[in-house]
């Protein structure tokens, strides 16, 4: 059984990835003009920031550097986040998206966009916001429900206010 030079790359670099307290969340090498890119995604429940990556970054490079995984052509390594509107694939990134605003496209057909209020093993419970002067309606979605499901992108939210109000105000 033959693996390709992404899962190579993975069972390389993920124990590297878990050691800084990162999930590896996607690998990829694509061809950009003559040269290659390594791209590589990580995460973690606390987010990653630019310390992290820098780290993370710099441990890659070296791991890299000692083994062939790559060749002996050039390349660029690129390690980042996930973007705001990341896909949700795993459990954990529900878990991570609690709170947010989610667009779910349906194994039955259909689209349904919800905040993600609790997330466990069979499951989430979402809250629809109403539309039209109707109050917001609770629900709850199975994984197999779920053929697809990405974080939309808030500007600003009713709640971010509030919160920010209250925060002044115990400041106060």
């Amino acid at each position: 059984m033959s693996t390709t030079q992404s899962e190579r790359l993975r069972e390389l670099l993920e124990p590297l990835v878990t050691s800084q307290g990162l999930d590896l969340e996607e690998i990829a090498v694509d061809s950009v003009g003559r040269k290659r890119v390594l791209r590589v995604v990580v995460d973690s429940d606390d987010g990653a920031d630019l310390d992290a990556i820098a780290d993370v970054s710099r441990a890659l490079s070296a791991k890299l550097d000692e083994t062939d995984a790559m060749g002996d052509a050039a390349y660029d390594l690129e390690v980042g986040t996930p973007g705001a509107e990341r896909l949700l694939t795993e459990h954990r990134h529900f878990v991570r998206a609690t709170e947010r605003l989610v667009k779910f496209q349906l194994t039955e057909g259909g689209e349904l966009v919800a905040r993600i209020v609790q997330v466990d093993d069979e499951g989430l419970d979402v809250e629809v916001p109403g539309v039209k002067g109707r109050k917001a309606t609770n629900r709850r979605l199975a994984y197999p429900e779920i053929a697809r499901a990405r974080v939309q992108v808030e500007f600003s939210r009713k709640d971010d206010k509030v919160k920010k109000d209250m925060k002044e105000e115990e400041e106060a």
